[in-house]
């Protein structure tokens, strides 16, 4: 039985650090501070952080097949050129709806961009004002799912015929039929139901072998779950109440990466947990990853 460890390896204190992307080309780890507006990549090489600043929120970044990122800032997916630290506007989601912003995001398989939005406060009594786009290399949109909350984690199986996705007030771990040739997505049904205690389901990543590792806001913990039974497997504890999303990284995939906020502790909360807002790695799991996928356009 492989001997579980978890040693932080940014202490950055990220007001909400979200989204992290194994780099396999260059070895570094690319993630993002929400509130904090930067996009950051660490490198385990020489342990120096590179950031770029935005001017808005920016609720994931992702590689970009043609060089550079495509982020979500705002409600704008945006180009960034890391040399020059320019940000470029492709697209605007959600024009009539000012109050919200992009949050998760991740390239399919073929190379198009998913990303979905959520209120950037959440007044009493609003809700579901969110939506799920795709953005085509040919930057149209497509707007998949409406009335959502929390737009967060997805990922798909390993035949792409499966979407997995996350609202992340209802609760839930939920899965589509996926058509890989078209993007389009239905007969949503649920995997996972959250139990007590277990926080708020927020990123997800798959493994190699077909299970899902959801980050539980609110949980400290990462979960790890068959979707095919809807069995929790194993329960990985962090240091840190407020985990965010994860991915597996590493030269061969076999690290867990899991990123976590700082934003909204109490003072008490704070001194509790110093290394609120680090990034982690996980190591001694005993599975491995896969490659992210980059956008094509």
């Amino acid at each position: 039985m492989s001997s579980v460890k978890v040693d932080p390896i940014v202490k950055s204190s990220a007001l909400i650090g979200e989204g992290p992307v194994w780099e396999e080309l260059e070895q570094t780890l690319l993630f993002v501070d929400i509130i904090g507006q930067k996009i950051h990549r660490w490198s385990p090489a020489t342990n120096r952080i590179q950031s770029v600043e935005t001017a808005d929120t920016v609720g994931f970044a992702v590689p970009r097949r043609s060089g550079g990122y495509v982020a979500g800032v705002g409600r704008n997916v945006v180009a960034v050129d890391w040399q020059t630290h320019k940000v470029t506007s492709l697209v605007e989601v959600d024009e009539d709806k000012p109050n919200n912003r992009l949050n998760d995001g991740k390239a399919d398989p073929s190379g198009r961009l998913l990303t979905g939005t959520m209120l950037r406060d959440h007044p009493s009594g609003e809700r579901k004002q969110g939506a799920l786009f795709s953005v085509a290399p040919d930057l149209t949109v497509t707007k998949h799912l409406s009335q959502v909350d929390i737009s967060n984690g997805m990922d798909w199986s390993e035949d792409q015929k499966t979407f997995f996705y996350i609202d992340s007030l209802a609760l839930t771990v939920d899965a589509f039929d996926h058509d890989p040739s078209t993007g389009h997505i239905g007969n949503r049904r649920v995997v996972y139901h959250m139990q007590e205690g277990e926080g708020i389901p927020d990123g997800m990543t798959l493994d190699a072998e077909g299970r899902l590792w959801v980050a539980c806001y609110d949980g400290g913990r990462v979960i790890n779950i068959d979707p095919a039974t809807g069995v929790r497997l194993k329960t990985i504890s962090l240091p840190v109440t407020k985990t965010t999303s994860c991915c597996f990284g590493g030269p061969d995939y076999s690290e867990l990466y899991v990123t976590s906020a700082s934003l909204g502790l109490s003072q008490s909360e704070s001194k509790q947990q110093p290394l609120a807002g680090s990034t982690f790695r996980v190591t001694g799991l005993g599975v491995k990853g896969r490659p992210s996928y980059a956008f094509s356009g």
